[in-house]
């Protein structure tokens, strides 16, 4: 008997997704747990497993559509049904198989659904040559980010501050006990779990900073769930470090290693986005020198980092030349007051700059 394949539960507020490429076509085979299809959430992009091993049968929701959570997507059929009663497998109260006459037709719409599975950008032409365009349909994840942003914009009363940091005494750590920890703990020792570590002392001692509006309270957040910006497959996403202020350099390092490789691969589970309390987001990996990053709404704050530039600066009376970053801070100015904001940029930027204070809590 067929098994029904269905949207299951992507988040609390999760209601709709948009169907993204099937990864699998009608007549494949598929093992259990094999991913079949990618679903679109305004959280997150992921892809939906087989719960049986058997054949794809019936898609009933194409590339594009949109479906309820619990709707009926597909048909898997069991073991040792033939590829081509499983092609036309559908639901038990299906109408009855058309005419003759008709399926060669419907014979023709089946290729042309399969050859259509994955997104193709539809190119339309100028009135003259060379000037084509391509039209591509925003993703639901996209169009959430989106609106959010927006509203980020509308909401809050967003300043933003800025401060720029010697990394010196880092790279000269990282240099010193690279090849150590990348042996112990499988994974290189980068920038990122030095900022996290910072940012989770900064916002003990400036707690409107992990604070958040909710109506007319403001909320203090005594945890620290820092969200990390992330360029994944189909855009941004922030997943959160759960209570970060128990993590070790080493379990941060693995753990947005392993949130960027997921990412990627639009395996991100919708509760890994979902809360934060902080974001901090590094355009310096694309080249970023600045830029005024805007806050992921409920949260107060977002941390900028920026490339890495070597340039000249003074050094008690002498021009040196130093690895610096500009890094800045968006904040909601209905929570934040500057003089916050500004303290707990210098209090980020000193404890980057003199590391033993990370480990030392001081």
């Amino acid at each position: 008997m067929a098994v029904e394949l269905k949207v299951p539960s992507l988040g609390e507020s999760v209601t709709e997704v948009e169907i993204g490429p099937w990864l699998k076509r009608e007549g494949d085979a598929v093992n259990k747990d094999d991913n079949v299809v990618t679903l679109e959430s305004e959280k997150a992009t992921v892809e939906l497993p087989s719960p049986i091993s058997g054949t794809l049968g019936k898609i009933v929701k194409r590339t594009g559509e949109k479906a309820a959570v619990g709707d009926v997507i597909a048909w898997i059929e069991p073991p040792g049904r033939p590829k081509e009663e499983a092609k036309s497998a559908k639901a038990p109260a299906a109408p009855a198989a058309p005419a003759p006459s008709d399926t060669s037709d419907r014979s023709d719409r089946s290729d042309k659904h399969k050859e259509e599975e994955r997104p193709v950008p539809a190119a339309r032409e100028g009135g003259a040559p060379g000037r084509q365009e391509e039209v591509v349909p925003m993703t639901l994840l996209r169009r959430t980010v989106g609106q959010r942003l927006v509203e980020a914009h509308q909401t809050m009363a967003m300043l933003t501050t800025f401060n720029e940091i010697d990394l010196s005494a880092v790279i000269a750590l990282r240099k010193q006990y690279q090849e150590t920890f990348t042996r112990k703990y499988g994974v290189k020792l980068g920038f990122m779990s030095f900022f996290v570590k910072a940012a989770v002392e900064a916002l003990k001692a400036i707690p409107q900073i992990n604070a958040s509006v909710r109506g007319n309270d403001i909320v203090y957040h005594h945890y620290f769930d820092i969200g990390v910006a992330i360029g994944g497959g189909k855009g941004l996403v922030v997943p959160v470090l759960r209570n970060a202020e128990r993590m070790s350099f080493a379990e941060v390092e693995q753990a947005v290693a392993d949130l960027a490789a997921r990412a990627q691969a639009s395996q991100l589970k919708p509760d890994e986005l979902q809360g934060g309390t902080f974001t901090i987001t590094n355009g310096g990996v694309y080249g970023s020198l600045l830029s005024t990053p805007i806050i992921n709404p409920p949260q107060s704050a977002i941390l900028g980092m920026h490339t890495i530039q070597e340039r000249p600066v003074a050094v008690e009376g002498n021009v040196v030349v130093r690895p610096m970053m500009y890094v800045a801070l968006s904040y909601d100015h209905r929570i934040v007051d500057g003089r916050e904001a500004v303290t707990f940029l210098i209090q980020i930027k000193e404890m980057i700059e003199k590391p033993a204070r990370i480990l030392l809590e001081v």
